[in-house]
């Protein structure tokens, strides 16, 4: 009893690792985009604006 080789699997299975590759991505960079880079650009842009509030106040 031959067992057959296994070929052409990346070609049956491109279209599933490609989607499954580029959603993760996709994921992965709004996740970081919502939840790490807004906060911090937020927390910049207040601090930032106090900076500005305090020396307008000094001066």
């Amino acid at each position: 009893m031959a067992i057959a080789p296994i070929t052409g699997m990346m070609k049956k299975h491109l279209l599933t690792n490609l989607s499954i590759g580029i959603g993760g991505g996709v994921v992965a960079g709004y996740a970081f985009w919502v939840g790490i880079h807004q906060r911090n650009v937020a927390r910049r842009d207040q601090w930032y604006l106090e900076l500005q509030k305090s020396r307008a106040e000094s001066s």
